[in-house]
């Protein structure tokens, strides 16, 4: 299927309160994403009236917030469990999710209990795709602890764990009862992790608003330093884009599948890397090599290219300094782009960028300029 997607100019004003609330319009699945500093999350939870709760977190996330995430729960008389993974791209698998089914099994889960993905990314994933499938599908709750999750991964329903052979290959769209997002998280995560996370943010701009990209360009500056005000504004803004977005294609059969801008070439660094890149990291250079290719392609003009770059630098994220996927010629990334979930037919289908805030989704492109476009992309055809 191809298709184009354009967004609105203008991201909706929002009254200046300490929290931002986004409602994800799914009807009798539709849900708050909520947004702030110091969430009382032990309440939340308990709004829900679970029989019992399983908090699944990993094992760095779980020595930050764990023991608070269970004293809140005690606090409001909510009765709790932990289930705590490795930390790593290497437990999301589906022997984790077996672990966590087996545990709630052990202790009596049934329809009415929850289970809440106290994480990032991997631990929103995991957790997610556990509820989806123990007794037919439970409740979840995710509360992202990364930039990443909070802008991305936790809204929209995906969960997914991975397989040898490529990323995300099993998984369901299970939505979460709730999405509880406190900025004041954010203090404790590496700059790495939070650098990657904003490529992430970039991506929105680029696929749907042309107005949120110059917001973020002019508050590049407090976004890089955790500025937390702005950082509230940034990301309600990210989730309100995903929110619309998820309204129209829950289960990504159209327009939905522009979400995956950068996608396509960043989850082949991954698997080529044997995950040593993170994954914002590696959707930042797919996002720079589609926006290359969209230049050649649709004739997305070279200084809009350039400002994708360069905000990207802005934010720590170097195309030059990545010599993981600088070393890869492109039959490494076409090999491992064989298992990705967006072809049709063995042929990629690509995301491609028109205008700033406009792209076409579902595009075939000769492997002769895939090939070509690659290796001007990591020989520094964008380094300036």
């Amino acid at each position: 299927m191809t298709g184009k997607a354009k967004g609105s100019d203008a991201v909706a004003a929002q009254p200046p309160t300490t929290q931002r609330v986004v409602k994800v319009e799914l009807g009798e699945r539709s849900y708050d994403i909520i947004i702030g500093q110091h969430l009382e999350m032990g309440g939340l939870i308990k709004g829900l009236r679970p029989s019992v709760v399983m908090v699944v977190s990993d094992s760095n996330v779980d020595a930050l917030y764990g023991d608070r995430l269970e004293f809140e729960l005690k606090t409001a008389g909510v009765a709790s469990a932990r289930f705590v993974f490795p930390a790593g791209e290497k437990s999301k698998t589906l022997s984790t999710v077996e672990r966590i089914c087996c545990e709630c099994a052990e202790r009596g889960f049934d329809r009415s209990s929850v289970v809440i993905a106290l994480g990032g990314g991997v631990v929103g994933d995991v957790a997610g795709f556990a509820a989806a499938v123990y007794a037919r599908g439970i409740r979840h709750v995710q509360i992202p602890t990364t930039l990443l999750a909070m802008v991305d991964s936790s809204v929209g329903g995906k969960t997914a764990v991975n397989l040898p052979q490529g990323k995300n290959l099993v998984g369901a769209f299970h939505q979460p009862s709730v999405v509880a997002a406190d900025i004041a998280m954010l203090r404790t995560l590496p700059d790495r992790e939070y650098m990657a996370g904003l490529a992430e943010v970039v991506k929105y701009g680029v696929i749907w608003s042309a107005d949120f990209f110059r917001e973020i360009e002019r508050e590049a500056g407090r976004i890089a330093g955790r500025d937390e005000e702005i950082l509230r504004d940034v990301i309600a803004g990210c989730c309100r884009i995903k929110a619309d977005v998820v309204a129209i294609d829950e289960k990504e059969g159209g327009v939905r599948a522009i979400l995956n801008y950068g996608h396509t070439v960043g989850h082949a660094i991954e698997a080529a890397s044997a995950y040593e890149c993170l994954h914002g990291e590696a959707v930042a250079a797919g996002m720079l090599y589609a926006a290359l290719l969209s230049e050649r392609v649709k004739g997305f003009v070279m200084q809009d290219v350039l400002r994708i770059a360069r905000l990207l630098r802005q934010f720590g994220i170097e195309p030059k300094n990545d010599a993981v996927w600088r070393g890869m010629a492109w039959s490494d990334i076409r090999r491992a782009m064989d298992v990705d979930k967006k072809k049709k037919g063995g042929i990629p289908r690509w995301i491609l960028v028109e205008r700033m805030g406009s792209v076409v989704f579902g595009c075939e492109v000769e492997e002769r300029v895939l090939a070509e476009t690659w290796d001007v992309f990591r020989r520094g055809g964008l380094d300036g």
